[in-house]
């Protein structure tokens, strides 16, 4: 079936609800989520049951570039710049350096393998560098596991800060394939120049954003999205046409508004969630249609073993020398890190730009490069949970929202809310409310228990698997709370 006017809308919001479906089957058993996305976009294209003859890489490249705008921005408009901060020099170092060894490694196994260029091996090497977070954290939730230290931010903003590295060596390496004559060395200018135009514009339109939205005062308040994308769009293709960093450009906008203060913040952030979801789900569907597995099963020999050497060699090797200096970071946090190195759609996308300009054995790529990042996702993000518990690098993580309401706190607001559960261990457990000495400003406002919810009062007392929603007045009253609930002490033996 080759789609039309007629029915692509038919068929798209068949793929979506399908789509979102199947990331309620992954979010259950721990699947990446990635998967399902791909697996539904090849069993509905031309060589699966759906007939679905796609083989536009133009419009797959489009696509990818739209969705990776919006979930570019919505992980940075998400990003707590407090979080981010203690990491900010580790997460540079694998965001720039850690793309760069991997890029290097992978390129000179791939140049050797296959008998290609070196030019053309980096080029695979370019494009399998960057990691895909959001099949890595749908599994950590879906486990409800969390991670100790500063791992999770330091993942989370590396995720949204590599982009840009591997899409610069994609496209230039792209481009001295395409003419021989030129040099590596030529490379650089050009890297700095983009790289400084893209965090000077991101810097420059996020604040932007914040002082457009916060003065604009429309009568409509449903027009204040649609602001926010044109400004969104503005940056990634302003910042493109001047020769910047338009990936780099979106996030840092997003990082630098997210952390802003504007009106309808909270709405707009739940937004743009959404959109970033929808934009994921349609650019792994869309990837799936362009693949034809045909064309991938001839080279999966080849695409094994430079998947193994991406996991077990290049990646490992780039988070050690990146993290060398690191002193917080000791080698189980690292190895762990190390495999969380997914590649997901991103690479897929890149893989398009070879297919574009036209370059021989740009199919080649495109196959190899889909086979590798199945495989990544396949191996790595299904034994994320079984790793972290191994390495002693997780912990339980943050509950997910079991209470039916949607409180929202002024921008302002100092207080925080925390949601706990009282687990077996807990020495709060059988304890009255009254017992517990919460510390000053903070207090139970709603309790969870066998499917209910009450308020409680002074004599009521916590039961093991109890689940509370408190309120604080202030950020540093949340870690006295933590330290009320914290598991009882084993008991000395003389």
């Amino acid at each position: 079936m080759i789609p039309s006017n007629e029915n692509i809308l038919l068929v798209g919001s068949i793929l979506l609800f399908v789509s979102i479906l199947a990331s309620k089957t992954s979010f259950r058993f721990g699947i990446p989520v990635l998967i399902f996305f791909l697996i539904i976009g090849m069993l509905a294209g031309s060589e699966g049951p759906g007939g679905i003859y796609f083989n536009d890489p133009h419009i797959a490249k489009f696509l990818g570039v739209v969705a990776l705008t919006f979930i570019l921005f919505s992980g940075g408009l998400d990003t707590k710049w407090g979080s981010v901060k203690p990491v900010l020099k580790n997460g540079i170092a694998l965001a720039t350096l850690g793309v760069l060894i991997t890029a290097s490694v992978v390129g000179i196994f791939s140049s050797y393998l296959l008998d290609i260029s070196l030019i053309e091996g980096l080029l695979i090497g370019a494009i399998v560098s960057s990691t895909d977070a959001a099949a890595v954290f749908s599994i950590l939730r879906s486990h409800n596991i969390g991670l100790k230290g500063n791992i999770r931010p330091l993942l989370e903003f590396e995720s949204g800060s590599n982009d840009p590295m591997a899409y610069f060596l994609t496209t230039n390496l792209t481009y001295l394939v395409l003419h021989p004559e030129k040099s590596m060395l030529s490379m650089l200018p050009t890297f700095f120049i983009s790289m400084a135009i893209g965090a000077v514009v991101g810097y420059g339109m996020g604040r932007f954003m914040n002082w457009t939205i916060n003065r604009i005062k429309l009568e409509v308040q449903g027009l204040y999205p649609v602001l926010m994308l044109s400004l969104v769009f503005f940056t990634f293709s302003f910042t493109d046409f001047i020769g910047g960093n338009g990936f780099l450009a979106v996030y840092l906008s997003g990082l630098v508004l997210g952390n802003s203060s504007f009106i309808h913040k909270k709405s707009m952030m739940k937004f743009y969630d959404g959109q970033a979801w929808v934009m994921q789900i349609i650019m792994f569907v869309t990837l799936g249609l362009l693949v034809f597995p045909s064309n991938v099963i001839p080279v999966a020999g080849k695409g094994i073993l430079i998947a193994a050497l991406l996991i077990f060699v290049a990646r490992p090797l780039a988070v050690f020398i990146s993290l060398a200096f690191s002193h917080d970071m000791d080698y189980r946090k690292k190895l762990f890190i190390s495999w969380v190195g997914l590649r997901g759609a991103v690479p897929i996308v890149f893989a398009t730009y070879p297919l574009i300009a036209g370059m021989q054995g740009a199919t080649m790529i495109f196959n190899l490069v889909f086979f590798i990042s199945l495989s990544s996702v396949l191996l790595q993000g299904t034994t994320l949970p079984i790793i972290g518990k191994w390495l002693r690098v997780s912990v339980p993580g943050k509950i997910k929202r079991k209470f039916p309401l949607d409180i929202e706190l002024n921008d302002d607001s100092k207080s925080e809310l925390i949601e706990l559960d009282i687990m077996n261990n807990s020495a709060s457990a059988g304890k009255a409310v009254v017992d517990l000495k919460l510390p000053p400003g903070s207090f139970i406002v709603l309790i969870h228990r066998e499917g209910k919810y009450f308020s409680p009062n002074g004599q009521t007392v916590l039961s093991p698997g109890d689940h509370l929603l408190m309120m604080a007045d202030r950020k540093e009253t949340v870690k006295k709370v933590h330290e009320c609930f914290k598991p009882k002490l084993p008991p000395q033996h003389a």
